[in-house]
């Protein structure tokens, strides 16, 4: 038998403005995180250089419990796992 999370999964959105692929990821984690709540935090890559070096050439990014997990495309079965 499967045990209960203690904390809820943490999603962080790497994003940009004007992203049209940063907008399908957030209306996909939107959509999944109504069947399969998680605490979804969204961050500007151009909020710092560090963020941008880091994530800025692949957004969008989103990392599960610090993992990355997605870039570009997010795939809701793949999430829901």
């Amino acid at each position: 038998m499967a045990t209960a999370r203690p904390d809820p999964v943490e999603v962080v959105l790497y994003t940009r403005a004007e992203c049209c692929l940063c907008h399908d990821a957030r209306d996909v984690l939107e959509r999944v995180r109504r069947r399969r709540p998680f605490a979804l935090s969204e961050r500007d890559v151009d909020e710092t250089p560090e963020l941008a070096a880091l994530y800025g050439a692949e957004i969008p990014v989103v990392l599960v419990d610090g993992r990355k997990a997605f870039k570009y495309r997010v795939d809701a079965v793949t999430l829901e796992r």
